[in-house]
C-alpha cells in the first residue's frame, strides 16, 4: 500500500489541525494504522494507533484527550484531529501501516508503539506549532 499524509501547517497554541492519510489499494482496511512524529533533533515517537475495523484505538499519554485518530475504510484515509496543540507538538508526522494479520485487529499490544512493527510508511507532513 502506498500512504499519502496531508493537513500539516502552521497553527497557533492552542489550536486545531486534522491531518490525513490516504492509501491506495484494496488492502488498506486489512491494516492497522498508526500516526507517528518525528521532532528535530529527536527519534520518531509514536502518537496513536487504531485497529483495522476502526473500534479500537490507543495513544501515546502526550496525545491522550487532545489527540483523536479515526478511520473511513471506504475511502482508504486514516485521520488524527488535534486539539488543544502545544509547542512541542511541533514535528513532522507520519502514518504507517501495520498489516500483521495477527495484531492489526486490535489498536493496543506490546509492540504498537514501535516503528519495525510497521510495514508502509507515508512521507510525513510538517505541523508547526506557534506561540
Amino acid at each position: 500500500v502506498q500512504l499519502q499524509a496531508s493537513g500539516g501547517g502552521l497553527v497557533q497554541a492552542g489550536g486545531s489541525l486534522r491531518l490525513s492519510c490516504a492509501g491506495s489499494g484494496r488492502t488498506f482496511k486489512d491494516y492497522a494504522m498508526g500516526w507517528f512524529r518525528q521532532a528535530p533533533g529527536r527519534a520518531r515517537e509514536f502518537v496513536a494507533r487504531i485497529s483495522r475495523g476502526g473500534a479500537g484505538t490507543y495513544y501515546a499519554d502526550s496525545a491522550k484527550g487532545r489527540f483523536t485518530i479515526s478511520r473511513d475504510n471506504v475511502e482508504n484515509t486514516v485521520y488524527v484531529q488535534m486539539n488543544s496543540l502545544k509547542l512541542e507538538d511541533t514535528a513532522v508526522y507520519y502514518c504507517g501501516a501495520d498489516r500483521n494479520l495477527r495484531y492489526s485487529r486490535v489498536a493496543y499490544y506490546t509492540g504498537a508503539t514501535h516503528l519495525e512493527n510497521y510495514d508502509f510508511w507515508g512521507q510525513g507532513t510538517l505541523v508547526t506549532v506557534s506561540s
